[in-house]
């Protein structure tokens, strides 16, 4: 016997490859419910070799599902989460939502699914696991085997975030603007708040008092609340023109030493991670080649000789699928295999 499995938002980037994701791992699924806004109610999706018809939202009855995959946005998750987790379902939030809230956990499995048996354990829970940001999630599967091993002091990060992090409307627009200045039509930005086709934007998100966007703001927190909070981490985020895949330079400097041949054995061995690190042409992982991938690649490892204890990696993943997709799906997958959750009647 399997799961019920509902994905809300799933007409839209993150719910259909969540849809997508649950086929390709054969996640034990008895029953999948496409839920959408009543707008999209009637929208056909794909899960695997059958089509779903999404059904609205406000109608549906999650009392009957086992998990509820989360990919609305903030707005709907803040209202609608704690209705669904209050029948029972465990919803499983894409959003900023409820990242920051001390009741709800933070969980990329890779780093801390430890932390899900003390929450479902919990009488008075609210039944909401929290994804982190795309950028953060990539990020600390490599920090976490490195740290266990040398202990992390610091780190310096400097993001190269592609469009598909800003939704359908990020694609849409590389897209016309790509197009349109072959053809000398100058690009208007709409999404974005300047051109984005061949071109660089050092902003993501809104900026804070303290000259920060609050994407840099939320690899910090996250980091700290995911891995370890005495980590120092400063971030400069960087919207790129990249269809699918961020990227990552991370300066990383530690207590103890480690070279950076150590450092490429305990990441051959990490969950999630893969090394490409060839020190010749071609010798590395861009975004374009892990698109459609599970893993986090990580390239250029190399010690950083102006600190102690320091090295420099290249780190790149498919955004939508360990950054929001995947992640998901395998918070589920550790509830699962922990014995942590009883199934819907």
């Amino acid at each position: 016997m399997g799961y019920k499995v509902a994905v809300v938002g799933a007409t839209g980037n993150v719910g259909r490859e969540m849809l997508s994701i649950l086929d390709e791992r054969q996640f034990p699924v008895d029953e999948c419910f496409a839920i959408a806004s009543r707008k999209s109610m009637g929208v056909e999706v794909s899960f695997g070799d059958k089509t779903l018809k999404c059904q609205d939202l406000e109608q549906f009855d999650f009392s009957k599902v086992d998990f509820c995959l989360m990919s609305a946005g903030s707005a709907v998750s803040k209202d609608w989460s704690p209705k669904i987790g209050a029948t029972g379902c465990i919803v499983i939030d894409n959003s900023s939502c409820w990242r920051y809230d001390p009741e709800v956990p933070l969980i990329v499995p890779e780093v801390n699914a430890n932390v899900l048996a003390d929450y479902m354990a919990r009488p008075n829970r609210r039944n909401i696991i929290a994804n982190p940001n795309c950028s953060t999630a990539q990020l600390v599967v490599v920090l976490k085997p490195l740290h266990d091993v040398a202990k992390i002091k610091r780190v310096v990060v400097a993001t190269y975030q592609s469009v598909s992090g800003a939704g359908k409307e990020g694609l849409d627009e590389l897209w016309n603007q790509t197009k349109g200045i072959f053809v000398t039509d100058a690009p208007t930005p709409k999404k974005f708040t300047k051109q984005i086709a061949f071109n660089v934007i050092p902003h993501i998100d809104v900026f804070m008092d303290s000259g920060d966007t609050k994407e840099e703001w939320k690899m910090v927190v996250e980091t700290k609340k995911i891995l370890d909070p005495k980590i120092k981490l400063t971030a400069t985020c960087v919207r790129v023109p990249v269809f699918v895949g961020h990227s990552e330079a991370v300066n990383i400097e530690f207590e103890q030493p480690i070279s950076a041949e150590e450092a490429r054995e305990i990441l051959r061995e990490a969950p999630g991670c893969m090394v490409v690190d060839k020190r010749e042409n071609g010798g590395y992982v861009t975004p374009v080649e892990c698109v459609g991938d599970f893993a986090t690649f990580i390239s250029r490892i190399r010690e950083d000789a102006t600190i102690d204890n320091g090295l420099n990696l290249w780190v790149v993943s498919d955004n939508l699928r360990k950054g929001a997709a995947l992640n998901a799906v395998q918070i589920a997958e550790s509830l699962i295999n922990r014995g942590l959750i009883k199934k819907a009647a």
